[in-house]
């Protein structure tokens, strides 16, 4: 994603100042487990949407890592009991073609899930969702109606090619031994949420390091002025959650966590966990910006003036505070016990940065950007994109040649034809 600069973490200056690697701490496997939807789902069902995870057997797995789309028949075609050859033909045929056969379970499981779901539902695998493939599906989002709606999404996805293929890359072993320890089998699941209509504008990312709430993030890249208004209520309403119900339930000290505030802004819901590793997407900050980030201790915002703003807890209890961590004023609290832990508790009064795209940031005018676009095009594109202006070059004269070629051939055929 795009950076934006920060006032208060100035970049380098020139990229040969930038270091070759991040300054990330080593990624075990067990931290990617921990993250896996299956593993932190139940500690945290109470406050997430409702979904379930559909155990897959190795059968499954295989056919999602096979090359190829052969996607089960929507509906059994009725026959006629008065033409054998042609019921017994039809039925070996369908029998051949039909994937599901080897794991009837799991598809019964996933239409009855549907049915259950009112109709709709979102996929995802243990740690991604196949947002990548949504240009596959009629409705150009995640929404599934049908198996057959939820597989195509899970064939064409590079981010559940990934789950599959890749999910313990750059990772070491959890023991201190310097022989390296083979990763563990992964116990895959299909994960199918109830749909629910998210207002993309409510959805924020926040980075947890050493189990400090260290900075959030706009998820939609659009600019939305009322979020500008309400950034002190949702940033302490995040922070409350936090506080309460991920800060020391989580097994890791740092990590990822996406969660959604709708209206009336009361509660948090948590919608996913994400690995603390340069796989998970920074949105508006950049990795190495936030590596480098300095624990919260009050906040400067864009004008360098030290804000005021509202604590709010998740029992509607509220304290303002200034950006120095003093606290000014305690509003009619219900619950003195409450009060008592508020005020020993020296990290109430820090909250982190929250940031937001502007009217002006060129983010909010990126029309002509489809979000992960890289993944619609052949490698070769994406590589020699990467590679400078002297690769694309070199790339676009051998797609010449390709055109032409393929120009040439085809006035070869029209005139033998």
């Amino acid at each position: 994603m795009p950076l934006i600069q920060s006032e208060e973490q100035p970049q380098a200056g020139s990229v040969s100042e930038l270091p070759d690697r991040l300054p990330f701490p080593p990624i075990t496997y067990s931290h990617i487990l921990n993250c896996s939807y299956q593993n932190w789902h139940p500690r945290y069902r109470t406050f997430t949407p409702k979904s379930r995870a559909i155990p897959l057997t190795p059968q499954f797995v295989s056919w999602l890592r096979a090359d190829g789309i052969v996607l089960p028949p929507d509906e059994a075609r009725p026959t006629d009991p008065d033409d054998d050859d042609d019921t017994f033909s039809d039925d070996d045929a369908d029998e051949e073609s039909d994937p599901s056969t080897e794991w009837r379970e799991i598809h019964d499981r996933v239409k009855s899930t549907i049915a259950e779901y009112g109709g709709i539902v979102t996929p995802k695998l243990n740690w991604s969702a196949p947002k990548d493939a949504t240009w596959m599906a009629a409705t150009n989002d995640l929404q599934c109606q049908s198996p057959n709606d939820i597989y195509l999404l899970l064939k064409s996805s590079d981010f559940i090619t990934h789950d599959l293929e890749h999910p313990f890359d750059g990772c070491v072993g959890d023991s201190a031994e310097d022989t390296p320890s083979p990763p563990p089998e992964v116990p895959y699941s299909l994960v199918l949420r109830k749909y629910v209509n998210f207002n993309p504008a409510l959805e924020f990312r926040c980075f947890v390091r050493n189990r400090v709430l260290l900075c959030m993030s706009q998820r939609d890249q659009n600019h939305y002025d009322f979020l500008f208004e309400m950034r002190d209520e949702l940033r302490s309403r995040i922070q409350a959650f936090f506080d309460e119900k991920l800060k020391d339930t989580f097994p890791d000290p740092n990590f990822v966590f996406d969660v959604y505030v709708p209206q009336p802004y009361q509660r948090v819901w948590l919608v996913d966990i994400n690995p603390w590793a340069v796989r998970t997407d920074p949105l508006l900050f950049s990795w190495l910006e936030i590596l480098n980030k300095k624990d919260p201790i009050g906040i400067q915002e864009d004008d360098g003036v030290e804000e005021q703003f509202v604590r709010i807890s998740l029992n509607g209890d509220i304290t303002t505070h200034n950006g120095a961590g003093e606290e000014i004023e305690d509003i009619d609290s219900e619950s003195d016990d409450d009060e008592d832990l508020d005020e020993d508790d020296e990290d109430s009064p820090f909250l982190p940065e929250f940031r937001l795209i502007k009217r002006d940031d060129p983010e909010a005018y990126a029309f002509t950007t489809t979000q992960y676009s890289a993944h619609k095009l052949p490698q070769e594109v994406v590589e020699a994109s990467m590679t400078g202006p002297g690769g694309m070059s070199e790339f676009l004269g051998k797609w010449q040649d390709i055109l032409a070629k393929q120009a040439q051939e085809s006035d070869t055929d029209s005139e033998t034809a």
